[in-house]
């Protein structure tokens, strides 16, 4: 037949590509095809190549970062060293994963419509106003970017780019800081332009759970170059290949994998229940369940323990907000009344803009609330300086580039302990970086580590300040999940100095692994003090914050398990006990 253009979306040859001043290929021996209008994962550990690859698609390597470059990229057919990178934005849009720093407006409209009226469409007020609609952000349009919250900004710079309506769409980290239902939100949303208008989409992702439900083909990244190309189901199956490479398989294919090895590999939770249910039965024959969790706090069930130790912070009758250009108050919360205790894990969970960071910085008192007293350690906030707290609460930045101010990061970690004048400032800073695994990389810059290894050295700065309270932002965002696995360990790790921790989070997993207690903040409102598996169990109280249980968690609700269960381990060990699988 005639008339089909069977070039494909991307197209990659023998390509390999190393940095100015890099010691070593960054990209090696590249040969990908990306056929149009496929829905493409790029997965692999951090370092992998993942990024440089695909900054590659739309001409930032090489005319943006000029290193030595050998090979071909061919995006709809044009050579991208034939093209500048404004002609190359036509073909391809990209979402970075540091999305703050390309929204260029004052207000979300002025930035969705940015891009459309630049080019000239004559359609750009119907394309801003559809995108707005399609990422669900019609009611942020008019508020000032720098006024949203990180998860909103992403949804700002996602929509930015649908509204383009590019040939190729590539998103780094498409949910990183994102709550689990606008998470959704994004992946449905990329589903929907990938189906209604043929764009070819790439996304980068640690998420093998969004990769399994949405991605047709994946390519998993090592060392510079493409291990595989596969489709989906396919690369699913390949789970001892993918947790070698820092890539878990979903939680449904793991459990389904050890309870029912001969059931088709699942890429859901409906088609897990599914196996699952097919081969559950009791002695009789028919259905039945698994039988209870331990109860909470016994060794079988650490997470959802609830200690009640000395109160270590709290906060009486907060009320706090900003205000706006024109003048308003924004409230962000209202009256809070919460006390934290020694001993706790404290997992701070909502949707993006329920003031979770607001929060946790009132207890740093870099701000102090308008109503309301907040206290650490007994001492009131606004009785002393910022500087006076920092021996007993340490605030670890969302975005972890934030807290590097010196040449490396062994200088980083002993800044606030020599500051202070102690005299083992240098034993200190050893011990830590060796609790973090960070000895080898001491004397790197910490802004150019890999984003695990930044997590790493912020948690490094955290423990050199030995505080009694510390506070973490997105402690596992855009981590791979090896790294975040090792986060999730360094926090439990912390017991032995930190006297009560709180994260605030979108990830569920760590809320399930981590946490003994789970505040749910809605709308600057604790409307919740729970622990992590009646939380999930909750599903009115899920939904109406917009939070998505772990799918291990899901599936063992739709197979009638109450308690349900935090992790595969668990629900694997509980079925121990019984013989109720069948094969």
């Amino acid at each position: 037949m005639t008339g089909i253009d069977n070039t494909p979306a991307i197209e990659v040859s023998g390509l390999s590509f190393r940095y100015p001043g890099a010691d070593r290929d960054s990209l090696t021996g590249v040969d990908l095809r990306i056929e149009r209008g496929d829905f493409t994962a790029v997965v692999g550990g951090n370092g992998s190549g993942k990024t440089t690859l695909c900054k590659t698609f739309n001409g930032l390597v090489p005319h943006y970062w000029s290193g030595t470059f050998d090979g071909a990229v061919r995006v709809m057919g044009h050579d991208t060293r034939d093209l500048s990178v404004g002609a190359l934005s036509h073909l391809v849009g990209y979402v970075y994963q540091d999305f703050g720093n390309q929204l260029v407006r004052p207000t979300a409209r002025d930035e969705v419509s940015f891009a459309p009226v630049n080019f000239g469409l004559a359609d750009h007020r119907e394309r801003t106003e559809e995108a707005l609609e399609l990422l669900g952000v019609t009611h942020l349009a008019d508020r000032f970017t720098w006024q949203l919250s990180g998860g909103q900004q992403h949804l700002v710079a996602l929509a930015a780019i649908m509204a383009l309506r590019p040939d190729v769409v590539v998103v780094d980290e498409p949910v990183a800081e994102l709550d689990p239902a606008h998470a959704d939100g994004i992946y449905e949303a990329l589903a929907d332009l990938n189906a209604r208008l043929g764009t070819t989409v790439v996304v980068i992702e640690h998420h093998a759970e969004y990769v399994a439900r949405h991605a047709r083909s994946v390519v998993l990244m090592a060392d510079g170059a493409p291990v595989w190309h596969l489709p989906a189901r396919e690369a699913m199956e390949r789970v001892a290949e993918l947790e070698r490479h820092g890539i878990p398989a979903p939680q449904v294919v793991r459990a389904t994998r050890s309870l029912a090895p001969w059931a088709p590999v699942p890429l859901t939770v409906e088609e897990a229940a599914g196996h699952l249910r097919e081969h559950f039965s009791d002695p009789g024959g028919g259905p039945g369940p698994l039988p209870p969790a331990a109860p909470p706090g016994t060794a079988d069930s650490p997470g959802p323990r609830r200690p009640s130790g000395e109160p270590v912070a709290e906060m009486v009758g907060v009320r706090h907000g900003y205000r706006e250009v024109g003048g308003g108050l924004a409230v962000v919360l209202h009256e809070l009344d919460l006390t934290l205790r020694d001993g706790e894990r404290v997992a701070l969970v909502g949707g993006n803009g329920a003031g979770k960071s607001t929060l946790m910085r009132l207890f740093t008192g870099l701000k102090v609330p308008r109503e309301g007293t907040v206290r650490v350690g007994g001492t009131d906030t606004r009785t002393v300086r910022p500087a006076a707290l920092a021996d007993r609460v340490c605030y670890l930045y969302q975005r972890p580039e934030q807290m590097f101010l010196k040449d490396n990061v062994r200088e980083d970690v002993a800044m606030f302990p020599r500051g202070r004048g102690r005299s083992d400032t240098d034993a200190l800073v050893a011990d830590v970086l060796d609790r973090v695994d960070l000895t080898g990389l001491a004397d790197r810059d910490g802004r150019l580590l890999s984003g695990g290894q930044q997590r790493r050295a912020t948690l490094a700065i955290g423990l050199a300040m030995r505080p009694a309270l510390l506070l973490l932002d997105e402690p596992t965002s855009s981590l791979d999940t090896a790294s975040r696995d090792a986060v999730i360990a360094m926090l439990d790790a912390l017991a032995d100095t930190i006297r009560c921790t709180v994260v605030a989070t979108h990830d569920m997993h760590l809320v399930a692994e981590w946490a003994h207690r789970v505040l749910v903040l809605d709308h600057g409102r604790i409307i919740a003090d729970t622990t992590p598996a009646a939380l999930f169990a909750d599903q009115a109280l899920m939904a109406s914050v917009g939070l998505v249980a772990p799918q291990i968690t899901r599936l063992g609700l739709s197979l009638g398990l109450n308690p349900p269960p935090l992790s595969v381990g668990e629900m694997l060990d509980r079925h121990q006990t019984t013989g109720r699988i069948r094969a």
